[in-house]
């Protein structure tokens, strides 16, 4: 019973949790009352309603975490145009092929050597681990090669022990792909459709990574489930979680989830920060697929980030799992050089309520009620 009870629990607390949007927003009570005379322009007046939209519409700090900002041209004079040009030219037409060739040629060698180490080792259980280790941080080196990765590693590098987790802010999903090649991690993540869910499907879920999908709720307990015995495995790769459970513009850190600050065990911070002089990494999958988001990267001059890895954290006594995600959070922020928002990130998966609205209909048309009875 009490296993039960801890599962509902974890599953609860995981990253799949839908937010209440009604929290986030105003309440209806701010529309000011006239005083005096009612006269046809106080009837009219609505004011305080569009001081109330265009305050939210000047101070939202919540857009502003997923939106990417349009690098200023330089190009604007007949001596850098030229220049400009040359440019598009290398990168399109020298560059690009290359990379598409160092990227094939890497998926050739991976594939190669992956399915017979897959189908032919079963009954060598740790030969087979440290193979698939191996090939796993080789194909990411590959990727980041295919964009010229320019990253630059600080700290100790991850190793293999019991209850411990990694957490680390999320820009894209190139996040995963740059920590994979130093070290095989096993991540958790949304399920993704195309070629990217094939790829987790059949080669990442070998590698004792989790997926979820935020639209079905019987997914908590699997994932709750998958979660705790990882956790506890002496030989699973290093599991890997992106508490804010979306991507962020690498100018923000939204809300941490704090299911990954309850699981027991030592939380290992990282922090990535990409210097956007060539191409801005962050993804913003609402608008772009995955796809184009690596064209967008491979026909760039380079991908230029730094990555953390920092001191291993531990829930202090008296303190609550959420001021221990706020503490780690707090830790990346200033190591990243991030600004902290009090935003839960899954509310752009969602949209005010119908009863929201109409709770500020109501609020409006009860004021000009109010309006015509004083008259």
């Amino acid at each position: 019973m009490s296993g039960s009870e801890n599962l509902t629990s974890l599953s609860s607390e995981l990253d799949l949790d839908r937010p209440n949007l009604e929290d986030y927003l105003p309440s209806g009570s701010s529309i000011q009352e006239p005083h005096g005379k009612l006269r046809l322009r106080d009837l009219l007046d609505i004011s305080p309603a569009l001081t109330e939209a265009a305050g939210a519409i000047v101070d939202d700090s919540f857009t502003r975490c997923f939106k990417s900002n349009p690098p200023e041209p330089w190009n604007w004079n007949a001596y850098l145009f030229p220049l400009w040009c040359c440019g598009v030219v290398v990168r399109y037409l020298i560059l690009f092929p290359w990379r598409v060739i160092v990227l094939t040629v890497g998926w050739i060698i991976f594939l190669s050597s992956f399915i017979p180490v897959h189908f032919l080792l079963k009954g060598h259980d740790s030969l087979r681990k440290k193979l698939k280790r191996f090939l796993a941080e080789l194909i990411c080196s590959f990727f980041v090669a295919s964009w010229t990765g320019v990253v630059k590693y600080h700290g100790p590098r991850p190793s293999l022990r019991p209850k411990q987790v990694f957490v680390v802010n999320h820009t894209s999903m190139i996040d995963f792909i740059i920590l994979e090649q130093m070290t095989a991690f096993a991540v958790i993540m949304q399920k993704h459709p195309g070629w990217v869910g094939l790829l987790q499907k059949t080669i990442l879920e070998s590698e004792g990574c989790i997926w979820f999908n935020r639209a079905e709720a019987k997914d908590r307990e699997i994932v709750a489930r998958k979660l705790r015995e990882h956790v506890q495995g002496t030989d699973n790769n290093p599991l890997l979680i992106f508490p804010e459970g979306t991507c962020v513009n690498n100018h923000y850190t939204v809300m941490f989830k704090k299911g990954a600050f309850e699981l027991g065990c030592t939380v290992c911070p990282i922090a990535i920060k990409y210097n956007k002089i060539f191409v801005d990494a962050f993804w913003n999958s609402r608008k772009q697929s995955f796809t184009m988001h690596l064209l967008q990267l491979m026909t760039s001059w380079a991908v230029v980030c730094d990555v953390w890895y920092l001191e291993p954290q531990n829930l202090k006594p008296g303190e609550t799992p959420i001021e221990f995600a706020e503490r780690v959070r707090d830790i990346i922020s200033v190591r990243a050089g991030l600004k902290k928002v009090p935003w839960d990130g899954y509310l752009k998966y969602s949209r005010p309520s119908p009863k929201h609205r109409e709770q500020k209909q109501q609020s409006f048309a009860e004021s000009m009620l109010r309006r015509l009875e004083e008259k």
